[in-house]
Protein backbone atom coordinates (compact mmCIF):
# COMPACT_ATOMS: atom_id res chain seq x y z
CA UNK A 1 0.00 0.00 0.00
CA UNK A 2 1.48 3.67 -0.97
CA UNK A 3 1.76 5.84 1.90
CA UNK A 4 0.22 8.56 2.51
CA UNK A 5 1.72 12.61 1.78
CA UNK A 6 0.29 15.36 3.69
CA UNK A 7 0.20 18.65 1.66
CA UNK A 8 -2.48 20.28 3.91
CA UNK A 9 0.39 22.14 6.14
CA UNK A 10 -1.48 25.57 5.99
CA UNK A 11 -4.87 23.92 7.69
CA UNK A 12 -2.19 22.09 10.33
CA UNK A 13 1.24 21.71 10.14
CA UNK A 14 2.40 18.44 12.03
CA UNK A 15 4.07 18.44 15.78
CA UNK A 16 7.16 19.10 15.74
CA UNK A 17 9.53 17.00 17.62
CA UNK A 18 10.94 20.05 19.51
CA UNK A 19 6.96 20.83 20.70
CA UNK A 20 6.19 17.54 21.56
CA UNK A 21 9.38 16.93 23.86
CA UNK A 22 8.41 20.30 25.59
CA UNK A 23 4.93 19.60 26.24
CA UNK A 24 6.25 16.19 27.66
CA UNK A 25 8.58 17.59 29.42
CA UNK A 26 6.02 20.29 30.59
CA UNK A 27 3.17 17.01 31.66
CA UNK A 28 5.82 16.56 35.01
CA UNK A 29 5.41 19.98 36.01
CA UNK A 30 3.05 20.11 38.98
CA UNK A 31 2.17 23.57 39.87
CA UNK A 32 -0.39 26.22 38.94
CA UNK A 33 1.71 29.44 37.22
CA UNK A 34 -0.86 31.22 39.43
CA UNK A 35 0.88 29.81 42.79
CA UNK A 36 3.53 31.36 44.66
CA UNK A 37 5.12 28.43 45.72
CA UNK A 38 8.01 26.71 44.23
CA UNK A 39 5.94 24.29 42.32
CA UNK A 40 3.91 27.03 40.82
CA UNK A 41 7.13 29.37 40.19
CA UNK A 42 8.48 26.41 37.73
CA UNK A 43 4.99 26.48 36.24
CA UNK A 44 5.62 29.78 36.00
CA UNK A 45 8.75 29.88 34.73
CA UNK A 46 8.19 26.82 31.97
CA UNK A 47 5.73 29.75 30.54
CA UNK A 48 7.48 32.61 31.14
CA UNK A 49 10.39 31.06 28.61
CA UNK A 50 7.72 30.26 25.89
CA UNK A 51 6.90 33.69 25.85
CA UNK A 52 10.06 34.66 25.52
CA UNK A 53 10.92 32.21 22.90
CA UNK A 54 7.75 33.59 20.70
CA UNK A 55 8.51 36.88 21.17
CA UNK A 56 12.02 36.32 20.40
CA UNK A 57 10.67 34.88 16.91
CA UNK A 58 8.16 37.04 16.56
CA UNK A 59 10.35 40.25 17.06
CA UNK A 60 8.07 41.05 20.16
CA UNK A 61 7.80 42.23 23.46
CA UNK A 62 7.26 38.83 26.34
CA UNK A 63 5.30 41.16 28.07
CA UNK A 64 3.24 42.25 25.36
CA UNK A 65 2.37 38.24 24.36
CA UNK A 66 -1.12 37.43 25.66
CA UNK A 67 -1.80 33.39 25.30
CA UNK A 68 -5.48 32.50 24.14
CA UNK A 69 -6.95 29.00 23.10
CA UNK A 70 -5.99 29.94 19.64
CA UNK A 71 -5.67 32.50 16.77
CA UNK A 72 -9.81 32.43 16.64
CA UNK A 73 -9.82 33.89 20.46
CA UNK A 74 -7.17 36.16 19.59
CA UNK A 75 -9.25 37.62 16.92
CA UNK A 76 -12.29 37.56 19.50
CA UNK A 77 -10.03 39.92 22.24
CA UNK A 78 -8.77 42.21 19.63
CA UNK A 79 -11.96 42.90 17.44
CA UNK A 80 -15.42 42.50 19.76
CA UNK A 81 -17.15 45.81 20.36
CA UNK A 82 -14.74 47.42 17.31
CA UNK A 83 -15.83 48.62 13.46
CA UNK A 84 -12.57 47.83 11.81
CA UNK A 85 -13.21 47.25 7.47
CA UNK A 86 -11.37 44.18 6.00
CA UNK A 87 -11.60 42.42 2.41
CA UNK A 88 -13.42 39.35 2.07
CA UNK A 89 -10.40 37.23 1.70
CA UNK A 90 -10.26 37.45 5.22
CA UNK A 91 -10.54 34.17 7.75
CA UNK A 92 -13.78 33.70 9.07
CA UNK A 93 -12.48 34.09 12.89
CA UNK A 94 -11.60 37.89 11.56
CA UNK A 95 -14.94 38.55 8.92
CA UNK A 96 -17.17 37.23 12.18
CA UNK A 97 -16.18 40.73 13.98
CA UNK A 98 -15.72 42.94 11.06
CA UNK A 99 -17.52 44.81 7.92
CA UNK A 100 -16.59 44.15 4.27
CA UNK A 101 -14.76 48.01 3.66
CA UNK A 102 -11.90 47.06 1.63
CA UNK A 103 -11.37 45.70 -1.73
CA UNK A 104 -9.07 42.83 -2.67
CA UNK A 105 -7.73 43.02 -6.47
CA UNK A 106 -7.53 40.08 -9.09
CA UNK A 107 -4.03 38.51 -7.05
CA UNK A 108 -5.71 39.48 -4.19
CA UNK A 109 -4.39 42.21 -2.60
CA UNK A 110 -5.75 44.76 -0.48
CA UNK A 111 -5.04 48.57 -0.43
CA UNK A 112 -5.60 50.29 2.66
CA UNK A 113 -6.76 53.91 2.90
CA UNK A 114 -7.51 54.30 6.74
CA UNK A 115 -5.37 51.25 8.34
CA UNK A 116 -6.05 52.57 12.04
CA UNK A 117 -10.06 51.59 11.39
CA UNK A 118 -8.73 48.41 9.36
CA UNK A 119 -8.21 44.62 9.68
CA UNK A 120 -5.78 42.98 7.33
CA UNK A 121 -4.26 39.68 7.77
CA UNK A 122 -0.20 39.24 6.34
CA UNK A 123 -0.70 36.10 4.56
CA UNK A 124 -3.60 34.63 2.77
CA UNK A 125 -4.32 30.32 3.72
CA UNK A 126 -6.09 29.85 0.73
CA UNK A 127 -3.84 31.32 -2.13
CA UNK A 128 -0.55 32.26 0.15
CA UNK A 129 -0.92 35.78 -1.24
CA UNK A 130 1.46 37.96 1.57
CA UNK A 131 0.00 41.59 1.84
CA UNK A 132 2.03 44.84 2.64
CA UNK A 133 0.78 45.88 5.65
CA UNK A 134 0.12 49.94 6.05
CA UNK A 135 1.86 51.26 9.94
CA UNK A 136 -0.84 52.05 12.00
CA UNK A 137 -2.72 49.06 11.00
CA UNK A 138 -5.35 48.22 13.84
CA UNK A 139 -4.81 44.55 13.27
CA UNK A 140 -3.28 41.41 11.61
CA UNK A 141 -3.51 37.96 11.40
CA UNK A 142 -0.31 36.54 11.10
CA UNK A 143 -1.04 32.92 11.53
CA UNK A 144 -0.12 31.57 7.69
CA UNK A 145 2.98 34.05 7.84
CA UNK A 146 4.42 33.26 11.31
CA UNK A 147 7.10 30.45 10.75
CA UNK A 148 7.08 30.19 7.25
CA UNK A 149 8.26 34.04 6.19
CA UNK A 150 10.36 36.38 7.98
CA UNK A 151 8.19 38.52 9.87
CA UNK A 152 8.52 40.78 13.06
CA UNK A 153 6.31 42.73 14.79
CA UNK A 154 7.98 45.75 16.19
CA UNK A 155 8.64 46.70 12.46
CA UNK A 156 5.34 45.50 10.88
CA UNK A 157 3.68 49.01 12.19
CA UNK A 158 0.49 46.83 13.60
CA UNK A 159 -0.92 47.74 16.66
CA UNK A 160 -2.41 43.89 17.32
CA UNK A 161 -1.31 40.38 16.29
CA UNK A 162 -3.32 37.02 15.89
CA UNK A 163 -1.24 34.09 16.31
CA UNK A 164 -1.78 30.13 16.12
CA UNK A 165 0.49 27.55 17.66
CA UNK A 166 -0.45 25.16 14.90
CA UNK A 167 0.01 26.56 11.89
CA UNK A 168 4.41 26.43 12.94
CA UNK A 169 4.12 23.13 13.91
CA UNK A 170 2.98 23.43 17.79
CA UNK A 171 0.04 22.06 19.16
CA UNK A 172 -3.57 22.67 18.47
CA UNK A 173 -6.07 24.70 21.03
CA UNK A 174 -3.10 27.44 21.99
CA UNK A 175 -2.12 30.65 20.54
CA UNK A 176 -1.81 34.32 21.26
CA UNK A 177 -2.59 37.93 20.56
CA UNK A 178 0.50 40.02 20.79
CA UNK A 179 -0.07 44.13 21.49
CA UNK A 180 1.59 47.00 20.62
CA UNK A 181 3.80 48.58 24.08
CA UNK A 182 1.03 50.62 25.67
CA UNK A 183 -1.95 49.46 24.32
CA UNK A 184 -4.48 47.26 25.89
CA UNK A 185 -7.66 45.24 25.43
CA UNK A 186 -10.63 44.44 27.35
CA UNK A 187 -11.04 41.28 28.87
CA UNK A 188 -13.33 38.91 26.91
CA UNK A 189 -12.80 36.20 29.45
CA UNK A 190 -12.97 37.40 33.10
CA UNK A 191 -11.87 35.22 36.25
CA UNK A 192 -8.94 35.43 38.39
CA UNK A 193 -6.65 38.06 36.41
CA UNK A 194 -4.25 35.62 34.08
CA UNK A 195 -2.72 37.10 31.32
CA UNK A 196 -2.11 40.46 33.04
CA UNK A 197 -6.06 40.82 33.60
CA UNK A 198 -6.89 40.66 29.49
CA UNK A 199 -7.32 36.77 30.12
CA UNK A 200 -8.77 35.00 32.54
CA UNK A 201 -8.40 31.01 33.51
CA UNK A 202 -5.52 28.53 34.09
CA UNK A 203 -3.14 28.56 31.32
CA UNK A 204 -2.70 26.27 29.00
CA UNK A 205 0.78 25.03 30.24
CA UNK A 206 1.48 21.99 27.96
CA UNK A 207 0.55 23.92 24.68
CA UNK A 208 2.36 27.60 25.51
CA UNK A 209 5.38 25.16 26.05
CA UNK A 210 4.65 23.44 22.85
CA UNK A 211 4.36 26.68 21.12
CA UNK A 212 7.14 28.10 22.51
CA UNK A 213 9.28 25.35 21.33
CA UNK A 214 7.90 25.57 17.74
CA UNK A 215 8.26 28.94 17.45
CA UNK A 216 12.23 28.37 18.22
CA UNK A 217 12.66 25.81 15.13
CA UNK A 218 10.58 27.85 12.58
CA UNK A 219 12.77 30.83 13.44
CA UNK A 220 15.93 28.56 12.95
CA UNK A 221 14.46 26.59 9.72
CA UNK A 222 14.25 30.63 8.62
CA UNK A 223 17.57 31.36 9.24
CA UNK A 224 18.86 28.22 7.55
CA UNK A 225 17.12 28.15 3.81
CA UNK A 226 14.63 25.73 4.69
CA UNK A 227 11.67 27.28 3.42
CA UNK A 228 13.97 28.86 -0.30
CA UNK A 229 13.88 24.76 -0.97
CA UNK A 230 10.08 24.25 -0.47
CA UNK A 231 9.01 27.47 -2.65
CA UNK A 232 11.60 25.68 -5.40
CA UNK A 233 9.35 22.21 -5.09
CA UNK A 234 6.02 24.25 -5.33
CA UNK A 235 7.48 26.12 -8.63
CA UNK A 236 8.43 22.82 -10.03
CA UNK A 237 4.64 21.72 -8.96
CA UNK A 238 3.13 24.54 -10.24
CA UNK A 239 5.09 23.85 -13.85
CA UNK A 240 4.67 20.34 -13.74
CA UNK A 241 0.57 20.72 -13.92
CA UNK A 242 0.64 24.27 -16.35
CA UNK A 243 2.44 22.02 -19.10
CA UNK A 244 -0.16 18.66 -18.18
CA UNK A 245 -3.14 20.67 -17.95
CA UNK A 246 -2.44 24.40 -20.12
CA UNK A 247 -6.47 25.38 -18.94
CA UNK A 248 -5.11 26.04 -14.78
CA UNK A 249 -5.61 29.09 -13.55
CA UNK A 250 -3.21 29.23 -10.69
CA UNK A 251 -4.74 32.14 -8.02
CA UNK A 252 -2.88 34.51 -6.53
CA UNK A 253 0.34 33.46 -8.95
CA UNK A 254 1.48 37.20 -9.78
CA UNK A 255 1.33 38.40 -6.20
CA UNK A 256 4.34 37.83 -3.55
CA UNK A 257 3.04 34.22 -2.07
CA UNK A 258 3.93 32.01 0.96
CA UNK A 259 6.77 29.50 -0.43
CA UNK A 260 4.92 26.63 0.60
CA UNK A 261 1.40 27.25 -1.23
CA UNK A 262 -0.40 26.59 -4.36
CA UNK A 263 -3.71 27.07 -5.30
CA UNK A 264 -5.35 26.11 -8.49
CA UNK A 265 -8.16 25.67 -10.32
CA UNK A 266 -9.41 23.79 -13.45
CA UNK A 267 -13.01 25.63 -14.49
CA UNK A 268 -15.72 23.13 -14.26
CA UNK A 269 -14.06 20.56 -11.74
CA UNK A 270 -15.42 20.73 -8.75
CA UNK A 271 -12.66 20.92 -5.74
CA UNK A 272 -14.78 18.99 -3.56
CA UNK A 273 -14.44 16.35 -6.22
CA UNK A 274 -10.59 16.34 -6.83
CA UNK A 275 -10.07 16.44 -2.70
CA UNK A 276 -11.48 13.13 -2.42
CA UNK A 277 -10.29 11.90 -5.86
CA UNK A 278 -6.66 13.08 -4.25
CA UNK A 279 -7.81 11.48 -0.65
CA UNK A 280 -8.19 8.51 -2.91
CA UNK A 281 -5.17 8.46 -4.34
CA UNK A 282 -3.47 9.02 -1.14
CA UNK A 283 -2.88 12.64 -1.09
CA UNK A 284 -4.20 15.21 1.80
CA UNK A 285 -5.03 18.88 -0.01
CA UNK A 286 -8.48 21.23 0.48
CA UNK A 287 -10.40 23.07 -0.93
CA UNK A 288 -10.57 26.04 0.90
CA UNK A 289 -9.58 27.12 4.77
CA UNK A 290 -9.95 24.26 7.20
CA UNK A 291 -12.95 25.87 9.09
CA UNK A 292 -15.05 25.39 6.35
CA UNK A 293 -14.53 22.03 5.44
CA UNK A 294 -17.65 20.01 4.91
CA UNK A 295 -18.90 22.95 3.39
CA UNK A 296 -19.92 22.65 -0.49
CA UNK A 297 -19.86 26.33 -1.26
CA UNK A 298 -17.30 28.73 -3.35
CA UNK A 299 -14.33 30.22 -1.59
CA UNK A 300 -15.07 33.07 -0.03
CA UNK A 301 -12.09 34.28 -0.82
CA UNK A 302 -11.52 33.99 -4.27
CA UNK A 303 -14.74 35.21 -4.81
CA UNK A 304 -13.43 38.37 -3.58
CA UNK A 305 -10.97 38.68 -5.75
CA UNK A 306 -13.18 38.32 -8.29
CA UNK A 307 -13.26 35.08 -9.56
CA UNK A 308 -16.72 33.99 -10.41
CA UNK A 309 -18.56 30.87 -9.25
CA UNK A 310 -17.49 28.40 -11.71
CA UNK A 311 -13.64 29.45 -10.91
CA UNK A 312 -14.09 29.94 -7.07
CA UNK A 313 -16.19 25.95 -6.78
CA UNK A 314 -13.09 24.77 -8.64
CA UNK A 315 -10.22 25.40 -7.09
CA UNK A 316 -7.78 23.30 -4.21
CA UNK A 317 -5.24 24.15 -2.85
CA UNK A 318 -1.99 22.09 -2.02
CA UNK A 319 0.17 23.33 0.69
CA UNK A 320 3.37 22.15 1.69
CA UNK A 321 6.21 22.06 4.47
CA UNK A 322 10.43 21.10 4.96
CA UNK A 323 9.18 17.41 5.15
CA UNK A 324 7.66 17.42 1.83
CA UNK A 325 9.93 15.68 -0.99
CA UNK A 326 10.27 16.17 -4.51
CA UNK A 327 9.21 12.13 -4.86
CA UNK A 328 5.59 13.38 -3.24
CA UNK A 329 5.19 16.35 -5.03
CA UNK A 330 5.81 14.60 -8.12
CA UNK A 331 3.41 11.36 -7.36
CA UNK A 332 0.56 13.63 -7.00
CA UNK A 333 1.04 15.25 -9.80
CA UNK A 334 0.86 11.84 -11.67
CA UNK A 335 -2.39 11.25 -9.62
CA UNK A 336 -3.85 14.71 -10.54
CA UNK A 337 -3.14 14.43 -13.92
CA UNK A 338 -4.76 11.07 -14.34
CA UNK A 339 -7.69 12.58 -12.70
CA UNK A 340 -7.98 15.35 -15.16
CA UNK A 341 -7.57 13.67 -18.21
CA UNK A 342 -10.76 11.18 -17.39
CA UNK A 343 -12.72 14.87 -16.25
CA UNK A 344 -11.83 16.04 -19.67
CA UNK A 345 -12.76 12.95 -21.21
CA UNK A 346 -16.20 12.95 -19.65
CA UNK A 347 -16.48 16.55 -20.38
CA UNK A 348 -15.72 15.68 -23.86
Amino acid sequence: MTARSYLDWNATAPLRPEARDAMIAAMDVVGNPSSVHAEGRAAKGLMERARAQIAEAFGASGADIVFTSGATEAAALALAGRDLAAAGIEHDAVAAWTSDGLAADAEGRVTVADPAASTLQKANGETGVVQTLPAGLAVSDFTQAFGKIPVSFAWSGVEMALLSAHKLGGPKGVGALVLRQGLDVTARIRGGGQEMGRRSGTENLIGIAGFGAAAEAAQRELADGTWDRVAALRDRLEARLADAAPDTIFLGKGAPRLPNTSNFAVPGWKGETQVMQMDLAGFAVSSGAACSSGKVKASRALLAMGRDETVAGSAIRVSMGPETTEEEIMRFADAWEAQYRRHKARAA
